[in-house]
């Protein structure tokens, strides 16, 4: 069975599942600039802490949803360490074992963008678990105005990341029945992993050639389309995009107020 990353769990039928796709993707798009714009762990704090008390309202677990992508959660904390132990050594020592010098500095860098790290990925997450990528194509065609050739292709990438996953599966299973993983030696299991990953990239081309192939046969991109949905917006949709922008001022603000406004050009 495939694995589908937008397969539609329990988060789809909540109340943030029922918002319109284009409106979920501006949401996160309006957040990300926003998170990107500065580099100071206060805003990030108060700008994650107001999305997990959204995702509360709109219906959604948030850590729950963190628990589901476990290994981006694990690859965010790695990346606030290690940006904690090669910023710069300014302020006082916090730990320092061998090669191992975190000061205070240095620590409020790595915390930085670890919580903006979370705080960038909680609105994608949500994006992904609730919304049909059909949905979305039909919001990016009809009011995004943006070029059939362009959506329909996304759409087919998307509709796609499930397989690659059942590829990469599939492919693990066949070499260890051929005994090729089942050392115990490091270098082994790294050429191992490096053919596996080449022959799913083989894999992909392949199917995206075919994909690009029948599309284009089918007359997919000739002249003007019409769709058979037509995007519907609520007083939800506005509600939404209104939270988001609010969360963000008042992550502002309030580190404003505090004094830790930074942003990245300073």
């Amino acid at each position: 069975m495939a694995l589908d990353l937008f397969a539609l769990g329990p988060a789809h039928r909540s109340r943030a599942g029922k918002l319109n796709a284009g409106t979920k993707l501006l949401a996160t798009f309006l957040l990300s600039i926003g998170l990107l714009l500065i580099k100071d762990w206060g805003t990030a704090l108060v700008v994650f802490a107001l999305e997990l008390a959204l995702l509360k309202v709109w219906g959604v677990q948030p850590f729950a949803l963190l628990a589901r992508f476990w290994p981006l959660l694990i690859g965010t904390l790695l990346t606030g360490w290690s940006t904690s132990l090669i910023a710069d050594k300014t302020g006082e020592t916090v730990l320092q074992v061998g090669f191992i010098w975190i000061t205070i500095d240095s620590l409020a860098v790595g915390i930085s963008l670890m919580v903006r790290g979370l705080a960038l990925i909680l609105p994608s997450l949500l994006l992904i678990t609730t919304t049909d990528p059909t949905h979305l194509g039909d919001s990016l065609a009809q009011t995004a105005k943006l070029p059939a050739r362009f959506v329909l292709a996304a759409l087919a990438a998307l509709r796609l990341l499930g397989l690659m996953f059942s590829e990469w599966h599939t492919l693990g299973q066949a070499r260890r029945a051929r005994g090729l993983g089942a050392s115990d030696s490091l270098l082994r299991r790294v050429r191992t992993l490096a053919g596996q990953t080449f022959a799913l990239l083989v894999q992909a081309i392949r199917r995206g050639t075919r994909l690009a192939v029948t599309m284009e046969a089918r007359g997919f991109c000739a002249g003007p389309r019409t769709w058979a949905r037509v995007p519907v917006y609520s007083r939800d949709d506005s509600t939404f995009l209104l939270c988001c922008l609010g969360t963000l001022i008042i992550g502002y603000v309030t580190s404003s107020l505090a004094g830790t406004l930074t942003w990245v050009w300073q």
